[in-house]
């Protein structure tokens, strides 16, 4: 890899963070602060997508923009591991922000001026996540997002919203704090936190002790925000968030922070080869394969659409953690991929409830009886998410599941395989019953009536969602189907997650010898 100094990895965390000041000096203006939105989210695309060209060639953009203390620094750097993620998030923050300003507009929700400057705040939070090049630069970025995204959780400010947002915290938070406990010990036995393909820590000299307290303290600080079993439940019950900020939580930013966080702490702290002699990701892959199952088999008796797709994402996000815990090539592969594949079916998916809920008045399965004779585009789109989940060939989430199952049996154990076939046939049965009530049950007309708060009644009979809502969505479930066919199309996602694990198994050849 060659090092180039490089201010775009800056100006991508810097330009929503501007964009954020903006929106709140705007706020009585809303088609300006609207605007803000749109621009800065198609800049921030359009700083990341520019940097794929070098990356693809070889190529570490780096800055150090701050010098906290000797040899501490906050340091950025765009490689392969960072730009999926990146790339990712820039791309589906123009369609969240579009989607948004259709959802709250439709809803004519309140506080909409502090609710786009969060998530401004938390976009460049998560830039900063994705191109943060040490331990220390993670840890203040990941923090940030933790904090930006409460004012998102409790929005509606009810009572429920508010306790939601403090199981939030404090899930959030305490598990931040032990990563910070393992990041300190990390620099005082290694005198650095710098990300290094195949980790850094190998050649330090302590105890296996040690090294393994510092993993649990480190995953445990990464998987609460990815939402493995049992730390799992603030997720469920933040879903009192607007659906926007669903789809953030369980598609851009939160969850998948968590998932690349367990990336960053096994490819490039640890590194597979000492993981192995410790031993102590086979016991990481348990508890994602356990989580997978289990919080399947939780979705299919969830009647809150919102509900149902959290539990699905619990062990969809899971798949991402069990990759990279089986320390294979392929598995390695198959968690990163995922992390793609898993955010363009899930946000499809969310955008369909939100939808639902903004349009229809419709938040529970049990009411969705021959929906999608009035909104076929939206229950067509939320069909494909849905059999994207599953693992449905030529749709993105089969290419992810694929080279998990051959990572599962490079590795020996069969039995995640299993794990994937039971994940695959639990989810046909939380996801695809919704697809067949929609088109061929009747509708029940009066099933809704009174379940909707009075101040948004609106008229019985309606069509599809507005086009603010609706195009998002049918672009994300369009993606979720190129992607599927061609990975490479567009950003070349898959030549880039493929890059990113070759760094992390030196030695071992990508294509066919896998």
């Amino acid at each position: 890899m060659e090092y180039v100094v490089d201010y775009r990895p800056l100006w991508a965390v810097l330009i929503s963070l501007i964009a954020a000041g903006l929106i709140m000096l705007h706020g009585r203006r809303p088609n300006l602060r609207e605007a803000w939105t749109i621009m800065a989210a198609f800049g921030k695309a359009i700083i990341v997508f520019s940097m794929i060209p070098a990356v693809l060639a070889g190529k570490v953009l780096e800055i150090e923009p701050i010098q906290i203390a000797k040899g501490i620094t906050l340091h950025l750097q765009a490689d392969p591991t960072g730009m999926v993620f990146a790339v990712l998030a820039s791309f589906l923050w123009i369609l969240t922000s579009f989607y948004s300003i259709g959802y709250v507009r439709k809803l004519e929700e309140k506080h909409q001026t502090g609710y786009f400057a969060s998530f401004a705040v938390c976009l460049s939070a998560t830039m900063g996540i994705a191109f943060a090049a040490n331990l220390l630069t993670f840890f203040v970025f990941y923090e940030i997002l933790t904090i930006a995204t409460y004012p998102l959780v409790i929005h509606k400010r009810s009572d429920e919203a508010v306790n939601a947002g403090r199981k939030y915290l404090a899930y959030t938070l305490i598990a931040g704090q032990l990563f910070l406990v393992g990041i300190v010990w990390t620099y005082v036995l290694a005198g650095t936190g710098d990300f290094q393909a195949g980790g850094f820590l190998a050649g330090v000299a302590a105890s296996d002790t040690a090294l393994k307290v510092i993993f649990v303290l480190m995953i445990l600080g990464t998987v609460v925000k990815a939402g493995v079993m049992p730390l799992h439940g603030w997720l469920p019950t933040a879903m009192i968030a607007p659906t926007p900020v669903s789809a953030l939580l369980h598609a851009v930013a939160v969850v998948k922070a968590g998932a690349f966080g367990v990336i960053r702490v096994i490819g490039f702290v640890f590194g597979p080869q000492l993981l192995n002699e410790l031993g102590v990701a086979s016991v990481l892959a348990a508890v994602a394969g356990f989580t997978i199952v289990c919080s399947s088999i939780i979705a299919m008796n969830q009647d809150n659409l919102k509900r149902r797709l959290a539990f699905s994402t619990i062990g969809q996000l899971s798949y991402v953690v069990l990759g990279a815990a089986l320390l294979t090539p392929l598995g390695l592969l198959g968690g990163m991929f995922q992390i793609v594949a898993h955010a363009c079916m899930k946000i499809t998916l969310f955008f369909c409830a939100g939808a639902l809920h903004a349009t229809a008045h419709l938040d529970n399965v049990s009411e969705l009886d021959g929906i999608g004779r009035k909104m076929p585009f939206t229950m067509g789109a939320f069909a494909v998410g849905s059999l994207g989940i599953v693992g449905m060939p030529f749709i993105a989430g089969f290419i992810g599941k694929w080279n998990l199952a051959l990572g599962a049996l490079a590795a020996g154990k069969p039995i995640y395989v299993a794990a994937l076939i039971i994940s695959a046939m639990l989810s046909s049965a939380y996801l695809l019953p919704i697809v067949y009530k929609a088109f061929f049950k009747k509708p029940v007309s009066s099933q809704h009536e009174g379940s909707f708060p009075e101040e948004h009644s609106g008229p019985k009979e309606h069509g599809e969602a507005n086009k603010g809502m609706l195009i998002p969505l049918l672009i994300t479930a369009a993606v979720s189907i190129v992607l599927g066919v061609y990975p490479n199309a567009g950003a070349h996602l898959y030549d880039l997650a493929a890059m990113a694990v070759q760094s992390m198994v030196e030695g071992q050849v990508i294509g066919g010898g896998w």
